[in-house]
């Protein structure tokens, strides 16, 4: 069984697309998003993925997590099953500071920044337009990192920046 363990963030400014080592367009929608439970069908650039989240921990930081991947016209097909919602956006890929070793966020192995957290910085379009949060995989719920000047307010545990959450009620009509 594998447990993710995040943190999210606001976004201060755009400072980090300059640190940033890579970028990825998602598509997103929720098939099931029940409480204690989402299921997930994503599309980054040309790889598609079905993800299957159990419900957060008491701090907000730490779920169960299972993600497999899937064909992309398989995904495609999938989003007709979606309820709400799809989401679109934009993802930064920032090198984080960190004292423990890690695997890339996206699972696709080593390359020269092995070692490292990553911070995923979302840029989200269309009906989110105007949300940027940021979120690092850590190890622990207390493992430290060093937080950039970009980074904001944390919004960890706060269901409203759950993405699931965004498909259902979208950032442009929080008011």
């Amino acid at each position: 069984m594998h447990i993710e363990t995040e943190r999210k963030f606001l976004v201060k400014d755009e400072s980090y697309k300059a640190q940033a080592t890579e970028s990825h367009r998602i598509t997103q929608g929720y098939i099931c998003r029940e409480s204690g439970r989402t299921v997930r069908v994503r599309l980054r650039d040309d790889k598609a993925f079905l993800t299957i989240k159990g419900g957060s921990d008491a701090s907000g930081m730490s779920r169960f997590e299972w993600e497999k991947e899937i064909p992309a016209e398989d995904a495609r097909d999938l989003f007709m099953l979606c309820q709400g919602g799809i989401i679109d956006k934009t993802r930064y890929i920032v090198p984080a500071r960190s004292a423990t070793k890690a695997a890339r966020p996206d699972n696709t192995g080593s390359d020269s920044q092995v070692g490292q957290r990553f911070f995923e910085v979302d840029e989200f379009h269309g009906e989110n337009d105007g949300l940027v949060m940021a979120e690092i995989e850590l190890g622990s719920e207390t493992e430290s990192f060093e937080k950039p000047d970009w980074l904001g307010a944390e919004v960890t545990g706060d269901r409203r920046y759950y993405n699931s959450m965004l498909s259902a009620r979208p950032f442009s009509e929080w008011g």
